[in-house]
Formats: C-alpha cells, structure tokens, sequence
C-alpha cells in the first residue's frame, strides 16, 4: 500500500515539476486575476478585487506582480531609461538629440563630463553622432538628458540598428542572459537601448551581422519557449571561432614542409 500511495505521488508530482506553461495573450480590458493578493504591474490596471489588462500583449506572472508585455507600441520615455540617440542639431547651450520618442530630446553641455568649449559645441559632440545617454526628466516642452554616468557616452564606429521597443527585456533576458549569450558567441560590443535602438560593434562586418541576424530572429519569435538555447545553437553553427595559437603555429610548419619539398 505504502509503494502505491508513493507511486500515485509521484505521479502527481511529476508535471507539475516539468510543466512548461504556454505564454497567453490578453486584450485590454480582460480581467487577468482576482484577489486582493494581487498587484497590478506595467500594461495592467486595479478595478475592485480584479487586475484587468489596459494593453494588447502577453501576460507575464512573477509571484503576485501581473504584468502585460505589449506585442507592440512605440517608445515612451521614462526616467532614468539608458537610451541611444542621434544628434539632430545644437543650440548655444547643448545638444537636439533623437531618441525615437514622439518627444524632443535635448542635451544641455552642463549634463556632461569634462571640459567644453561654449563657443563651439560641436568640438565636443556634432551632427549625426550616436550616444548613449540618459533621461533625466521629462517635461511639458520635452525630454533632458545626461551624460553623468559611467555607462554613457559616444559610440564609435560599429552599426545601428532599430526593433521595437517592447522588444528590448526580451533581447536582454533574464539577467542578461540573452544578450550575454550573443556577446559571448559573436565577439561584439552591444549597447541596447531602451528605446528599441541598438548598437553593435565586433572586430569585422561579418560577426556584427551575425550579432544582427540574432537580435531580429528573437524581435521575430520572442515568446518561443528555450528560446535562449536556440539562439546559442544557431550563433554557434555559425560564428566563425578565432583560431588558437597552437593551430596557427601547426599550419605554419605544415606550409614550410610542404614547400621544402617542392
């Protein structure tokens, strides 16, 4: 009796331990859960002792914290946001730069680092430079920025690219883990900004579009399961691993046999 009550436990047991839930999609307006152990989180709004959905996209449940992931949806700033911008124009006292908001963005030269030179502006940034910058506020008239963090700065060289940017916690992953992945198998510096604008950098053409073949194919399919493995297995198949040392010493004796025979 013993061996079967543990079998049948076991048996029980058994699914809920490797279940993988399907990612479900809800409408504004559809109520997700009820209880006032629930907390409503982003895309989703408090009506009585129901979380109700306030956009179109996916739920993600973390503990009692509801959250709606939107499938889609332009970037609206937020305090404190990394975002990657384009400078547009410059003013006597800062910097017009384009963040893909619906708002203007604006640096002013006493948010940077270092020495500037207020007679010429554009010594120190210009048209067309890409930087990583930071919101510091948002206004009636629009959006400031800054420029007092390690993390910020200009970019250099490398490409850009644009997603959406309800795409971006799904390019990063759960700590990081996704991008890290691409990082690691591509060899490239990547800076994802928060408005869906991304910057990659690697030591030739061919890993950076590798690095972007990657970002598109998660902008595609972002909510397949294991979807972080797949990635790792298709850069994988596909980047071209720098050859060690040993090797490259081997194939050099090797072309120095074979031209002494000759």
């Amino acid at each position: 009796m013993e061996k079967e009550t543990k079998k049948k436990q076991e048996e029980n047991e058994e699914p809920v331990e490797h279940e993988h839930k399907p990612r479900v999609i809800t409408v504004p307006g559809e109520v997700l859960v009820s209880g006032p152990g629930y907390l409503p989180g982003e895309g989703t709004r408090r009506e009585g002792q129901d979380i109700v959905s306030s956009k179109f996209g996916v739920i993600e449940k973390n503990d009692k914290l509801i959250k709606v992931i939107p499938l889609s949806g332009a970037y609206i700033p937020r305090i404190g946001n990394n975002v990657i911008g384009e400078v547009t124009d410059v003013t006597f006292n800062g910097w017009i730069v384009d963040i893909a908001s619906p708002q203007a963005a604006f640096l002013p030269a006493s948010e940077c680092f270092g020495f500037i030179n207020k007679r010429d502006l554009t010594e120190y940034y210009t048209f067309g430079d890409n930087i990583v910058t930071k919101i510091k506020a948002i206004k009636s008239r629009g959006v400031d920025l800054t420029m007092k963090d390690r993390a910020l700065r200009k970019l250099e060289g490398g490409m850009i690219i644009h997603i959406n940017p309800t795409r971006v916690p799904r390019i990063i992953g759960r700590a990081g883990s996704m991008i890290n992945t691409i990082k690691d198998e591509t060899g490239c510096s990547i800076v994802v900004g928060q408005n869906g604008i991304v910057w990659i950098k690697g030591t030739n053409v061919e890993n950076e579009l590798l690095a972007k073949e990657a970002i598109e194919m998660i902008v595609e399919k972002p909510f397949v399961e294991g979807l972080t493995e797949k990635v790792k297995e298709f850069l994988s198949s596909k980047v071209k691993k720098p050859k060690k040392a040993e090797e490259k010493k081997e194939e050099k004796e090797e072309k120095k046999e074979s031209k002494e025979e000759e």
